[in-house]
């Protein structure tokens, strides 16, 4: 099954209440309080950062291997790239009116590995041994995954940012549902969520439940109004409160790049 697919399947296509609910507010959100510090840097919003870097490293990894780096130079080069973003605390290249964090990181490594002084430097002062947490070892076991024909380095970013907010949503739902004690509903109609076209049917779900075919269809949809709620809080996130649907169609658009 296509990417476009399974984003229809789990309801972005069908809007599912995405494109038209407005989540509560997102004035203290990650990058909101990122945006909100600028260049000043305050703990709460280096705080933010880092938490942004930690969950949307391996974008920007696999960006660099697309870029002809080999394994070892792409693994130093990310995390010196995010220990001199949170060093530097320089946000001037963000712009407020049009905030995106994806945009914003994309533009920054960009700059980064054009300017070879700059990173050689890092790498040299040890900036490959950043204070905060990167699983970044385990990015080459994700990057030899990638589809060989996705050769632009700007749309495999793309694409594994859409990915990353994605599988995030999922992870979200899935603790919201241990919390509440459904994880076995949950599991049972995760691929209902992900892989719909091979998914069990209702009535085999429900078999294996005991509960009723119509009651597993209401549990299906109220699962998915869940996920579309999840997936709009982890892109708020990531942008200004006013761009959440302007981000939710780009991720349409990537996943079916």
């Amino acid at each position: 099954m296509s990417l476009v697919d399974r984003a229809k399947n789990i309801g972005l296509a069908r809007g599912l209440t995405l494109m038209e609910e407005r989540t509560a507010d997102f004035s203290t959100t990650h990058w909101s309080l990122v945006l909100c510090a600028g260049g000043d840097g305050t703990p709460e919003s280096r705080d933010a950062l880092a938490k942004l870097c930690e969950a949307y490293w391996y974008p920007v990894y696999a960006y660099i291997r697309r870029r002809g780096y080999p394994t070892e130079d792409a693994r130093d080069l990310t995390q010196a790239f995010f220990t001199r973003l949170l060093e530097k605390r320089d946000l001037r290249s963000a712009d407020p009116t049009r905030g995106r964090f994806r945009s914003f990181l994309l533009t920054a490594v960009r700059h980064f590995l054009a300017n070879e002084f700059d990173w050689r430097a890092a790498l040299k002062r040890g900036a490959g041994h950043a204070t905060f947490s990167l699983e970044i070892d385990s990015g080459e076991n994700r990057y030899i995954r990638e589809p060989p024909d996705l050769l632009d380095p700007e749309k495999i970013f793309e694409r594994r940012w859409a990915m990353d907010l994605l599988g995030r949503a999922v992870e979200s739902l899935r603790a919201d549902c241990a919390r509440a004690g459904d994880s076995r509903l949950f599991e049972a109609l995760r691929p209902c969520l992900t892989d719909a076209k091979s998914a069990p049917s209702h009535r085999a779900i429900g078999e294996h439940l005991e509960m009723s075919e119509g009651a597993v269809g209401v549990a299906v949809h109220r699962l998915r109004h869940r996920f579309g709620a999840a997936l709009r809080r982890e892109v708020a996130q990531t942008v200004s409160a006013d761009a959440v649907d302007d981000e939710l169609r780009y991720l349409l658009r990537a996943l079916g790049s």
